[in-house]
């Protein structure tokens, strides 16, 4: 049974994604058209951006709920700036900076005063959704069309949006298997003490994933907004328990150590918008979405109990 249970745990992701479709699939037939499923990708986007951020600040065992309010914060600098005439070519390396600031302020309060994660970042949540709602007065903001363009362009048929997410992959997968860096996000969250001990640079480490988490937060409000076009108060609104849903039905540890970006936090995020998106082709009522949501946290919860679980019972046998 254990010989049984550690191969479908490590392929749990790609199962229920697999089941996902196929239940949606059998319901409407719309739902696997390929126009469909490219938009899938692309709703996806923003969310997958998000998490892979994340991935990394859980990789060290650590957490980031500041991800939606720098969406936020990052989104609103850049309503100001677009309302006012500013040229795009200022405003994303603003959002990015904003990103940065955020990022770099996690980083000084848990590396430097040693305050633990969690508090940090629900502290940022709140400062940031704040600001916010500052910035804009609580208002919407529609937008230039020049930002719809980040969502509307194509390349070889294939949207932007789902562009920007696949270099994303594809650097932050470099980073975390083929870098000193990435070897070392994996050592500090395996044991932080050992591998201070060893030489890594501890603090260096963990400051350097939170710089990492508030860029593709960042990255991820441009993505937003190119979809949306304009600013609401309520924009990246829990997108941190999305971005941690998705990493760790990926296989991503909340205890550090383990997990990856590709594929895992691509079929969690992925996962997470089949199941919106079925139920928007099948018309479902709106009140079951935060409950289909809930679901899926859930899920990703229990996945990583029985994970740990199976993980403690083959050290123990060792």
């Amino acid at each position: 049974m254990k010989r049984l249970t550690k191969p479908l745990l490590q392929f749990a992701p790609l199962l229920l994604f697999i089941g996902v479709l196929l239940f949606f699939g059998c319901q409407s037939p719309r739902f696997l058209e390929v126009r469909n499923l490219i938009n899938i990708i692309v709703q996806a986007s923003s969310t997958g951006i998000v998490a892979i951020g994340m991935t990394f600040v859980l990789l060290t065992a650590g957490v980031d709920l500041s991800v939606g309010a720098i969406m936020f914060v990052a989104a609103a600098v850049a309503g100001k700036l677009a309302v006012s005439g500013r040229s795009m070519f200022l405003i994303l390396p603003v959002m990015v900076s904003v990103g940065l600031c955020v990022g770099a302020f996690n980083a000084f309060f848990i590396t430097r005063l040693r305050v633990v994660a969690f508090i940090v970042t629900l502290a940022t949540l709140f400062i940031g959704r704040g600001l916010g709602l500052r910035i804009t007065e609580t208002r919407a903001m529609n937008l230039p069309d020049s930002f719809l363009m980040i969502g509307s362009f194509r390349w070889l048929s294939v949207p932007l949006p789902a562009w920007i997410l696949a270099g994303l992959l594809l650097i932050a997968h470099l980073i975390l298997t083929r870098t000193p860096f990435g070897r070392q996000i994996f050592a500090v969250g395996a044991d932080a003490e050992m591998a201070r001990k060893a030489g890594v640079r501890t603090k260096t480490i963990l400051a350097g994933v939170y710089l990492v988490s508030g860029v593709c937060a960042a990255i991820a409000a441009m993505v937003s907004l190119g979809q949306l076009g304009a600013v609401s108060p309520k924009f990246g609104e829990q997108k941190e328990f999305a971005a941690i849903a998705a990493a760790v039905l990926g296989g991503t540890s909340l205890f550090g150590g383990r997990g990856n970006v590709f594929p895992g936090t691509l079929l969690g995020a992925l996962l997470i918008q089949s199941i919106e998106n079925g139920l928007v082709v099948m018309n479902a009522n709106p009140y079951i979405y935060p409950m289909a949501t809930s679901a899926v946290i859930f899920t990703a919860v229990v996945m990583e109990s029985l994970r740990n679980r199976v993980r403690r019972s083959s050290a123990a046998v060792l």
